[in-house]
């Protein structure tokens, strides 16, 4: 395996494609009970939180409580997904069961093992969103029409945040590692960033520090889009989730060949 900087790049356009393809035929084995597992949670919010506060607060933003909610809650799992694969699952391949070194010692390398890992993640989150997307969508909570342009925006939100925590993934001695990840920032950016209430309650410096997180422009692509209405300051929301996707896979990449490859 070489040490180049060339190590920590794909090496073509579409060798990452069998590291996708290889965690996509062991996840179809247990598809079911993933996706149960994965939409349990943010359906757990948006019938709980929505229904029952939904009955006190009435509208949000000209929208019923439930509606505002289920478009944040489509961001929110895209981030929880996408996170928790490139965390756990990611983890275990490289730590536990060094799917990774095997992985290397064909002619991938781990540019392309990486590459195809925040890949997949992004994937599972693509399919969370969505899925949670069609159920409201059944219940009158989103506009079909809005789903077709919601979903780049789910798929590029999922990326960015495959490619945040495979960062941290980098990084750990341990499962437990995570819990501070999970607990320090996947928590309170789930509660700043306009998931369960507008932005605009929040203390104006709160609302500075909220504008620099990713899932703030996540949803600020996806609820205009799923509620029907124009999306402001788009291309810079995209910008910002793109710069993003690629710092964090910079920093993978070089930490994991520190740590993979000597």
């Amino acid at each position: 395996m070489t040490t180049s900087v060339s190590a920590i790049l794909p090496s073509s356009a579409v060798t990452w494609v069998h590291v996708w393809r290889r965690n996509f035929l062991v996840w179809r084995k247990l598809a079911l009970p993933s996706m149960l597992g994965n939409l349990a949670d943010p359906m757990i919010y948006l019938f709980g939180l929505g229904f029952g506060l939904g009955m006190m607060v009435g509208q949000v933003d000209g929208v019923p409580y439930i509606a505002f909610l289920a478009a944040g809650t489509v961001a929110s799992s895209v981030m929880m997904s996408a996170s928790f694969e490139s965390l756990y699952s990611a983890f275990s391949r490289m730590h536990e069961q060094r799917t990774w070194d095997a992985l290397m010692h064909t002619p991938l390398t781990l540019g392309d093992v990486l590459f195809g890992e925040v890949c997949w993640a992004a994937s599972k989150a693509t399919l969370s969103g969505v899925a949670i997307m069609i159920v409201a969508s059944a219940l009158g909570l989103t506009q079909v029409d809005g789903m077709l342009i919601a979903v780049p925006a789910v798929v590029l939100a999922g990326f960015a945040f495959a490619c945040i925590a495979i960062v941290v993934t980098a990084l750990a001695p341990g499962y437990d590692f995570f819990m501070f990840y999970q607990t320090l920032l996947l928590t309170p950016m789930m509660l700043l960033s306009g998931v369960f209430f507008p932005r605009g309650q929040l203390p104006q410096i709160v609302q500075t520090v909220s504008a620099c997180l990713p899932l703030h422009h996540a949803i600020s692509l996806i609820r205009p889009a799923l509620l029907g209405r124009p999306v402001e300051d788009g291309l810079l929301h995209v910008a910002v989730l793109l710069g993003y996707a690629v710092v964090g896979l910079s920093a993978a990449a070089l930490l994991l060949r520190r740590r993979l490859l000597g």
